[in-house]
This record gives C-alpha cells, sequence and structure tokens, in this order.
C-alpha cells in the first residue's frame, strides 16, 4: 500500500470522479453529519483518543453495562418482534464487541478497512492490487465461498488473534501462497506489503444468493473503521447494494466507493447516474472512484495501474496520523450516535413482545374466569335443574319418598324402603353427572375460547401445541369427578356440623344425613330459579323441606358456605386447568416490560457518559 510513483499518478486510471466544489479526498472523508456531532461528543470522544484513563474507563463501564443489558434482553421465537428484535440485538452485539470496546480498552488498534461489494465486483482483485502481491484467491468460485481474507503487517497479525478480533470466529494463518479457507473461517494473511497499523478485510459478497454469506459480511463490516465498497456497472442500482450503503450512511461510517467495470461505452451517464445515486442517498461526500472495464482483470490483480488512486487514497488515510485519526473518529462517533436509535429501537421490539405477552395472558385469564363465571350463572339460574335432573327430583318428591326418609321414626323399614333408596341414589349420581358436565363443557369452551385468540397472534399455533392443544385433558376430567364428590360429600359434613339432628329430636327420631344432604344440594343448584321458569313443577320445594328442619338462619348460612366452597373448588380446577397455558407462555421467556426500560435507561447513561 506504498504510493505510487508520479509516472503512475499522471495516468489517471482509476482516479476519483471530480464534483462542483470537491474537497481533497482526506477531507472528504473527514466530513458529514456525524463530524457535527455535539461538541461536548467530540470532546469526550478526543480524549479517548488522547488516551485520557479515566474517562476510557467511565466510558467503557457505560458501554459493558449497556452490552450487559442487550444481551440479557430475551425474545420468543416465532412470536410478533422476535426476529426483529434477535436480529437488532446481534447487530448491536457485534458492534459493541467487536468493534467500540476494543478500540475504547486499546486506542492503538490497526486501522481496519473493509473491502465489501456486489458479486463479481473484483474485490479480492483489487485487494491483492492494493496489497500488491496475492493474498486471497480470485475466480469464479469466489461468490460461492464465505471465507473472507485479512491482510496484514506481520507485526500486527497477533491483535487479530481470537483473543481480540471477533472471538467467536474460527481462523487460520495463511503462509505461501494465497489459498481459500473453509466456509465460515477468516484467513489471515501476514505480509510484509502492508504497512504496520493497518489492515485489508476481503469479504464475503454483499449480495450472495446465500444469505449466510451477506449475514457473515455485515459482521465484518460492523468491526471496521473504513468501508471500500465496490459494485459494478450492472449492479450498482441493486437494492441490496443500497441496503448496506444506507447502512454505512445511517452509522455514519467512513466510506469510499468504487464502481467496477465501466464500460467505455456510456461511460459518462453511468457515472453520472451512480453519483446522482449517492447524493440522493445521502452518500454524496464518500470518496468515489471508477474502474475502466477495459483495465479489469488479469487472474489476481488488475493489470495495469487502475488501483493506484484508491491506493494512494487509502496510503494518504492509512499513512497521517491526523487523517487517520479522523476517518476511526468518525465511525467510532457514528456508530455510537447510531445507538441513540438503534438501542430504543431494540427496546420498541421488546414492547411488541410484551404487547403479545399481555395479549396471552389476557386471552387465558378471560376464557377462564369466562367459564366461572358462566358455571356460577348456570347454577344460579337453575339451569341443572330445567331438563332430566328436574324430572327425576319431581318424580321423587311428588311421591313422598323423600319425606319418608327424612322423618323416619325408630322403626324397621319396610323392604320397599331399599327401592326408594335406589331411586334416591339414582338422583345423586345424576346431580353429580350434571355437575361434571357443566364443569367439563364450561373448560372446553374455555380451551377453544384461549386457543382461537392465541392463533390469532402470528406464532401462536406453535404455543397452543405447546400448551398441549385444543383438548381437555383426561387427568382434568377425572379431577373434576373427585372434586364434586369431595363437595358433595362436605355438604354432607356441613349438615351433621349444624346441629339439625338435635333440634330435631323432638320430631325425627332417625336423621337420614344422605337425605338432607341431597335436599340441600337440589337447593344449591337453582331449584327455585328452574321451578319458577317450569310449568311442571311438582311437589314439595328443597327450601320448605330444609326449613322445617334447619330453620331459615341456618339454612342461608349452610347453604352460603356450601355454594362458596363450590366456587373455590371449581375455580381452583380452571385454575389449574389454565396453568398449562400460563406455564407454557412462561417457558417461552417473553421479555417483560421492565426490559424495555433498562435498555431506554442504557441509552440515557450512555449519553451522559458521552
Amino acid at each position: 500500500m506504498s504510493r505510487p510513483s508520479a509516472t503512475t499518478e499522471a495516468t489517471g486510471a482509476g482516479r476519483p470522479e471530480p464534483r462542483t466544489g470537491e474537497a481533497a479526498d482526506g477531507d472528504r472523508v473527514a466530513a458529514g453529519r456525524h463530524e457535527r456531532a455535539p461538541a461536548a461528543a467530540q470532546e469526550n470522544q478526543g480524549a479517548k483518543h488522547r488516551g485520557d484513563d479515566s474517562f476510557d474507563a467511565r466510558f467503557e463501564k457505560v458501554l459493558e453495562n449497556l452490552g450487559g443489558r442487550i444481551r440479557a434482553t430475551e425474545f420468543a421465537e416465532g412470536l410478533p418482534g422476535a426476529r426483529e428484535g434477535v436480529t437488532a440485538r446481534s447487530n448491536l452485539l457485534h458492534q459493541l464487541d467487536d468493534y467500540v470496546l476494543p478500540r475504547v480498552r486499546r486506542p492503538e488498534t490497526p486501522l481496519l478497512i473493509a473491502v465489501a461489494g456486489s458479486t463479481g465486483a473484483g474485490k479480492s482483485t483489487l485487494v491483492n492490487s492494493l496489497v500488491g502481491e496475492q493474498v486471497t484467491t480470485t475466480g469464479v468460485r469466489r461468490p460461492t465461498t464465505n471465507s473472507p481474507v485479512l491482510a496484514c503487517n506481520p507485526a500486527d497479525v497477533d491483535w487479530f488473534s481470537e483473543a481480540s478480533f471477533l472471538p467467536t470466529l474460527p481462523r487460520v494463518r495463511q503462509h505461501g501462497l494465497a489459498m481459500p479457507g473453509k466456509d465460515g473461517m477468516l484467513v489471515l494473511a501476514p505480509s510484509e506489503a502492508m504497512p504496520r497499523g493497518v489492515a485489508l478485510l476481503d469479504t464475503p459478497d454483499v449480495d450472495s444468493a446465500v444469505s449466510a454469506h451477506h449475514e457473515f459480511a455485515a459482521k465484518f463490516l460492523d468491526a471496521a473503521d473504513l468501508w471500500v465498497f465496490v459494485t459494478t456497472s450492472r449492479r450498482y442500482a441493486d437494492a441490496r447494494v443500497w441496503e448496506f450503503l444506507q447502512v454505512a450512511r445511517d452509522r455514519g461510517t467512513s466510506l469510499a466507493v468504487v464502481l467496477s467495470r465501466v464500460p467505455e461505452r456510456g461511460h459518462t451517464q453511468l457515472v453520472q447516474h451512480f453519483g446522482a445515486m449517492l447524493e440522493a442517498n445521502g452518500l454524496g461526500d464518500a470518496p468515489r472512484f471508477i474502474v475502466p472495464e477495459t483495465d479489469q482483470i488479469s487472474e489476481e490483480r488488475f493489470t495495469s495501474n487502475v488501483a493506484d488512486h484508491i491506493r494512494e487514497y487509502l496510503a494518504d488515510v492509512a499513512g497521517d496520523l491526523v487523517q487517520r485519526d479522523r476517518v476511526s473518529l468518525r465511525t467510532f462517533i457514528g456508530v455510537i450516535d447510531s445507538f441513540r436509535t438503534r438501542v430504543p429501537d431494540l427496546a420498541k421490539q421488546v414492547e411488541v413482545q410484551v404487547e403479545a405477552r399481555r395479549a396471552l395472558e389476557s386471552a387465558v385469564k378471560s376464557a377462564y374466569e369466562g367459564a366461572g363465571a358462566e358455571i356460577d350463572e348456570a347454577l344460579r339460574d337453575g339451569e341443572l335443574m330445567r331438563g332430566n335432573l328436574l324430572a327425576r327430583w319431581q318424580d321423587i318428591a311428588s311421591s313422598g319418598e323423600l319425606m319418608r326418609m327424612m322423618r323416619t321414626r325408630g322403626r324397621r323399614k319396610p323392604r320397599g324402603d331399599q327401592d326408594e333408596e335406589s331411586r334416591v341414589r339414582g338422583l345423586e349420581h345424576a346431580v353429580r353427572d350434571s355437575l361434571e358436565s357443566l364443569v367439563v363443557a364450561s373448560a372446553e369452551r374455555a380451551v377453544e375460547k384461549a386457543a382461537d385468540e392465541w392463533e390469532a397472534v402470528p406464532g401462536g399455533e406453535d404455543i397452543v401445541e405447546r400448551a398441549g392443544g385444543r383438548r381437555l385433558p383426561e387427568s382434568f376430567v377425572e379431577r373434576v369427578g373427585g372434586t364434586v364428590s369431595e363437595w358433595m360429600h362436605r355438604v354432607g359434613e356441613m349438615v351433621s356440623a349444624d346441629g339439625a339432628t338435635k333440634r330435631s329430636v323432638a320430631r325425627v327420631i332417625r336423621f337420614d344425613k344422605q337425605a338432607f344432604t341431597l335436599v340441600l344440594i337440589v337447593e344449591l343448584l337453582g331449584y327455585d330459579a328452574a321451578g319458577a321458569a317450569s310449568e311442571r313443577r311438582s311437589g314439595p320445594s328443597p327450601n320448605r323441606l330444609l326449613k322445617g328442619v334447619f330453620g331459615a338462619d341456618s339454612l342461608r348460612n349452610i347453604s352460603s358456605r356450601a355454594r362458596d366452597d363450590l366456587r373455590r373448588r371449581i375455580g381452583t380446577l380452571l385454575y389449574e386447568e389454565r396453568t398449562r397455558f400460563t406455564d407454557t407462555l412462561a417457558a417461552v421467556k417473553l421479555p417483560e416490560e421492565d426490559d424495555a426500560v433498562q435498555l431506554y435507561q442504557a441509552t440515557y447513561n450512555l449519553e451522559i457518559a458521552r
């Protein structure tokens, strides 16, 4: 990367295209919106480059805290905000870990120049031409590989070891002739032709058909101080090219652009259109170079002096400490400036996931609370007592069977009583079955409602499946049966504990708890509400039978406690069933609202530290 001779300079091949009011190359590099950053930020960053240790320590701590907060941010895969959030988090961490923090910790970091661009643009050929020897392979296979090559002086090669540069990336050191590395591996190519303190990086194609290749290229661009972006006269208008150039613009990255393979015919129009696109995209200040098609390529390097002025520009940047500082400082400040919007943008994706979490949690809560309210209303309205169950009760009550059981005196039961007891047990089973069916049917509707609302959220179908799908587990149905039986048994205990036997001794010699319990349960299931709406009402009502034994106050007390106990038991059943949804939601690790707040706070702390 030594300067070209005066004779080579005079040829003008590859010279930057002149523009009205054009500044010198070095001034153009230093120009740009990030050079107009607030004075305090410029002063702080200047302190870093002057080696102000106290500032470095404070600033490094703030950056490490920011990185820790970003690293701790998790996203639930497949749900809204996840793809964008994971990408934003990854990009921020790469730039913090691979570019910002290394330069804060070691101000003497070599200047890293990344040569990037389109497939077939001649990036590898340009790198070999700039170095002055073959350090990277060229040819038709290049677009299919994903093996970047970093050329540097042998004295700097240790800096680019795993300990300092892209620590998670495997690498191999090249010896002798340039050889392609394995896919996804960084090739270190030491060369005496490279000046100390400068490195050239040949990156994968940004518009490769393999998405992993341009994602890999972006990782290296995030770690570079200066981009030399190469595209061709046929591909410069491609959307992918401008996506990367706009990233450089938005981050204030120091940038030079090379338009290669420019044919003689239509040369002026092509160059003017390319320049107009740069201006329109806010990149008019970027130094630009033209590589004619006729001067294109030998096997490894340009055949003429086409790379001389690109080499001269880079030599100026690398050789002049002031110029070099201006280039690296502009990129550094640009990256720090970009965190003002990039970290809040990450926080917004967290908020998208938080909102998804709220919607999913609300759907489950609403569905199962709705099921509980539905069951309560059915019991109040006597829904269970309007069909077969009501008919069974009226058949037994009108025959006097229950009255005979409740008012049995000390005599022996006739044989016919066994038939009566059998019909009473049948009524008891019908009561149990009706209650179980009510709870199971309401729970099934809750599952359907929750699943419908979850599946309305992008990615929600997968979580529904992970929660067990739309069918109630068999274990839930079994628990419902056990719970109803336990409640009916508990009502019997309440009847015994209430003292009805003692108050009734004068009138009832033998107290039948089973009969009392069944009559009370029929009352609790809303007999009066159902009977009022039925024209088939006959026989004594449970309320009248019970008042004669318990008294009005005692009946109200025991009825209230029994209803509350039933509600509590059903509520527990529904809560336990809904936990398969809530536990699944917790397992996908959706972020909390505080995660977004912490990211906003970290952004504020960075602004203060600057």
